[in-house]
């Protein structure tokens, strides 16, 4: 039996032994890196999930960048708290619901949400109080303990008068369930709670902050080097690779882990089965902050 490389875990070792293309299905597989920041909000969800049933319950906005990690974060979450069939009952148990926010502040389209993800027939021209009431009934019966809601920034797509309106909503929702709310969103969500002084001080605030070039950006690297299968040691520590990816995501976990992946096909293609400087330049990237530059027009 083949000793494992000492710069890899199992699972991603276990890999060594598969056809190429079966690792680069591995690579590219979304996965979970935990790390301080994460961990802390994660905590939190899970003191508001037990918490006491009470006509005021707290709520929480966990506000950070796009692509920087917010959502997989909340679906680890979820993924600890899912659905349970309950044979015994008369209804499945969901104790915990995660929802999109619509495009624009719209209740009806809002209640659409819920419904399709409890599985619910509806017909999306009813007038909302009837969408409203067939939600907050299930959302009772399915024994729902948190309400997440992403992309909550949308609200700010609407006229005040539709912004206003939806967050009434969500007040009536926490106040009627008696279930904590967890939104999510960029940092113009915190603009968008901060319109309805009542709601916004039953908000607390979480934020991902983006990756600064530190010591604790190196470790995030090796962290990451462990996961992903290749035959030799990638250089992930070295000053100069460390710059490199560092300029090339922004310091976003998402583009940084979007990025590594890339690096590791081309590795594997190449035969080459490390990351190293020459393997970055040889990628085709383009950094956030160039993508986001508007084109020249020629």
């Amino acid at each position: 039996m083949a000793e494992q490389p000492s710069h890899l875990l199992a699972k991603a070792a276990a890999y060594l032994v598969r056809r190429d293309e079966e690792r680069i299905t591995y690579i590219r597989s979304p996965r979970w890196i935990g790390y301080d920041s994460a961990n802390d909000i994660l905590e939190r969800l899970e003191a508001l999930l037990v918490h006491p049933k009470s006509h005021r319950m707290p709520n929480l906005l966990i506000v950070g960048d796009t692509n920087n990690g917010k959502t997989m974060l909340v679906r680890r979450f979820c993924s600890r708290h899912p659905p349970d069939d309950n044979k015994d009952g008369n209804n499945i148990n969901v104790p915990v619901l995660f929802v999109q926010a619509p495009p624009i502040p719209d209740e009806g389209r809002f209640y659409n949400a819920i419904l399709e993800q409890l599985f619910a027939p509806y017909k999306p021209g009813d007038r909302v109080d009837r969408k409203q009431f067939q939600a907050i009934k299930l959302m009772r019966q399915v024994g729902l303990r948190m309400l997440i809601i992403d992309e909550i920034h949308h609200i700010l797509a609407g006229s005040f008068g539709r912004q206003r309106a939806f967050l009434n909503v969500l007040k009536f929702l926490g106040n009627e369930l008696e279930i904590p709310i967890v939104a999510i969103g960029t940092r113009d969500a915190f603009r968008a709670i901060q319109t309805d002084p009542q709601l916004a001080n039953r908000f607390d605030h979480a934020a991902l902050p983006r990756w600064r070039n530190d010591d604790d950006f190196v470790r995030l690297l090796m962290t990451f080097e462990r996961m992903i299968p290749l035959r030799h040691p990638s250089v992930l520590d070295d000053p100069a690779v460390v710059d490199r990816i560092y300029a090339m995501s922004d310091g976003y976990i998402g583009e940084i882990s979007r990025l590594l992946e890339e690096a590791a096909v081309a590795a594997i293609k190449t035969g080459k089965e490390m990351i190293d400087r020459q393997i970055l330049d040889s990628i085709s990237w383009v950094s956030p902050s160039d993508r986001r530059k508007q084109p020249e027009v020629l």
